[in-house]
């Protein structure tokens, strides 16, 4: 994939058409924690111009300046303030392509640079979300290790994979 292809951006009201296509895909939300799947334009619409645009770190992953899915850094605060997490997800006929690597990159620079105490990313896989790991691999991110029936998702107890990435290591190409 040319990398010069992918961009982050503010999600725009327009994109809610994109949005709803991978955000309405049980393929692309089932690992997602704290995400529902979207049903309607609306529901969509609304969760764009309410949730995405206000919050100062989610951003739309695009392909030529198409939204095709969406990725999130969540600083910490308080004594946890030097921790941030990312999250991410693309549409499926984008899997496979490098192109969530490379937003996942992008995203890096700019997560240490807008939260100026945050000296680590970090990223937290469900353990049967092999392409979701491999992306954070080949994002540079390294594997800490589970953690054992970590939280409660769609109706089962889930392990987890966390990985991180500290602000003094380099972006691998």
């Amino acid at each position: 994939m040319d990398s010069s292809r992918v961009s982050l951006r503010t999600f725009k009201l327009s994109d809610v058409d994109d949005f709803l296509e991978w955000a309405s895909d049980d393929q692309v939300t089932q690992f997602l924690l704290k995400w529902k799947v979207f049903t309607s334009r609306d529901e969509a619409l609304n969760f764009i111009k309410d949730i995405c645009i206000p919050h100062p770190c989610c951003r739309s992953i695009c392909l030529d300046d198409r939204s095709i899915g969406f990725i999130s850094i969540t600083p910490s605060f308080g004594d946890d303030k030097c921790r941030a997490d990312i999250g991410y997800a693309i549409a499926t006929k984008y899997w496979g392509q490098g192109i969530a690597a490379i937003a996942v990159k992008m995203a890096l620079a700019s997560g240490f640079k807008d939260f100026h105490d945050v000296v680590r990313l970090q990223a937290k896989t469900d353990l049967e979300n092999k392409a979701s790991q491999r992306v954070l691999e080949k994002a540079g991110f390294f594997k800490e290790g589970m953690l054992r029936k970590y939280c409660f998702h769609r109706g089962q107890i889930r392990d987890l994979v966390i990985y991180s990435f500290l602000v003094t290591e380099t972006v691998l190409n």
